[in-house]
């Protein structure tokens, strides 16, 4: 059965809305070195265009649900994109790197409205026997986000200038709040509470952490800032769980951990997620800082990391079905280490693009058969009546990842490397990627844990026992 006219539109907008919000982590990538050169920072500061944009993206990314379903899905979805952006355009008018950390923050709380209605709206506009196929349309559309992230940024940073990539944003966003009011209808969801309180604890105890990584090279790891930083966030990370256990509307249920799967895909998508961003940041400055290419030669070149997910991704879940999730999942992520290391190895001034592109489409294969199956772990791994929650969960969980990974691996490139020299830049590089592929190791090894069939031999949790 056809779409309408109507299911068009919902499907094309919503999806378009999500390719530009995932493309604001991606399209940076490619600008950093020109960021940089141009505001005069350190790398420290540099990680907190992506991290900004991460952590307040999954701390308000359940938020942003309960607030569309209170007030309506379209409303809220609309004041997503204004904020989104507004916001954009603050980072490309920013005079300093603390008005473009500022402003990322920003964009991040558009995008948290942004993307969960985007998914909600589109679930709404299609009835059950056809939702499927039109989430696995939205999924497929929004990868290209992954492929084109690199490229787009190196294209408009090199022809134009790195405030060309958040420009772009503008008009996109205000077309659609346009199309959104004349062509897609308003939605609700059941009332529940905001976990206000769950959102705050959470997102302040990941920066505190964060805060701990990113300055303690700087001031040193004994210092009382950072030992005050790096307590405070172990305590409200702490108090989070405990908090959860209580609230009437959790924004993380902890009854969803009764499931092992549930419990296992959670930690391995964090350490997949931080071995993913850690390597966004760092390949596209190997590409301009260590290898002398261009943003644009960078973009094109890191193509062949990229594009794999578009072929890939979508076997994967058949090949699961077949042989199992924890067979595809351990071998991908097995994989993704292994490129990642031969990545590290190769590493230096006089390396030419022939040799790296074998480990990059290494490992871009192995994330790729990784991503699609951890989230049918996890979402495999309870009732059909908790998906929207652990969907949530899922994703809050996975950026708080890449957040800490990114400033896991800053902390490694800053004690050992630096932007002087080529070679000084490898230095720290090399290191920076032995970690990155530790994070993958770590996490095939914890994915052993999945049950073979995670989809169809797990036993729910009780859907009475969740608080939805």
């Amino acid at each position: 059965m056809g779409m309408t006219a109507t299911q068009r539109w919902v499907l094309g907008v919503t999806a378009i809305a999500s390719i530009m919000v995932a493309l604001d982590l991606l399209i940076v990538s490619t600008a950093l070195t020109t960021m940089q050169s141009d505001l005069q920072v350190s790398i420290g500061l540099l990680q907190w265009t992506v991290t900004a944009y991460g952590l307040s993206f999954a701390g308000l990314l359940m938020t942003g649900a309960a607030l569309g379903d209170q007030f309506g899905r379209r409303r809220v979805f609309s004041i997503g994109l204004t904020v989104f952006a507004l916001s954009s355009a603050g980072c490309a008018l920013s005079p300093t790197i603390g008005w473009l950390i500022a402003a990322r923050g920003v964009q991040g709380a558009g995008a948290a409205l942004v993307m969960p209605l985007a998914v909600a709206l589109l679930s709404s506009s299609f009835p059950a026997e056809s939702r499927g196929r039109a989430l696995g349309m939205f999924e497929g559309l929004t990868g290209l986000a992954t492929i084109g992230g690199p490229l787009l940024g190196g294209i408009l940073t090199h022809l134009v200038n790195w405030q060309a990539i958040f420009w772009v944003n503008v008009p996109i966003a205000a077309v659609l709040i346009v199309v959104v009011h004349r062509r897609v209808a308003e939605s609700h969801g059941p009332g529940v509470a905001l976990d206000v309180r769950g959102a705050v604890l959470v997102t302040a105890g990941v920066i505190g952490l964060v805060w701990t990584l990113i300055r303690g090279n700087d001031i040193g790891w004994t210092s009382p800032e950072i030992l005050v930083a790096a307590s405070v966030g172990v305590v409200l990370v702490l108090v989070f769980i405990g908090w959860q256990f209580r609230a009437a509307t959790p924004m993380l249920p902890m009854n969803l951990f009764r499931s092992r799967d549930f419990s296992v895909g959670t930690v391995v998508g964090v350490l997949l997620f931080a071995a993913l961003y850690g390597s966004v940041f760092f390949l596209a400055q190997l590409m301009q800082v260590g290898l002398g290419y261009t943003p644009l030669e960078a973009g094109i070149r890191l193509v062949v990391w990229t594009a794999p997910l578009l072929v890939i991704a979508p076997l994967a879940g058949l090949l699961a079905e077949r042989v199992g999730d924890r067979s595809v999942l351990c071998t991908g992520l097995a994989i993704n280490a292994v490129g990642l290391l031969w990545i590290a190895l190769i590493a230096s001034p006089d390396l030419s693009y022939l040799s790296l592109a074998v480990p990059l489409a290494v490992t871009g294969i192995g994330a790729s058969l990784a991503i699609p199956v951890v989230q049918n772990v996890v979402l495999g791994a309870v009732a059909p009546s908790a998906i929207g929650k652990a969907s949530g969960a899922n994703s809050m969980t996975q950026e708080f990842g890449g957040a800490v990974g990114v400033a896991l691996l800053v902390a490694v490139f800053s004690t050992l490397g630096g932007y002087t020299s080529p070679s000084f830049f490898l230095d720290g590089f090399a290191p920076a990627m032995v970690v990155c592929a530790a994070l993958a190791l770590a996490a095939a090894m914890v994915a052993l844990a999945v049950t073979r069939k995670a989809h169809s031999d797990t036993a729910s949790p009780d859907p009475a026992a969740l608080r939805t």
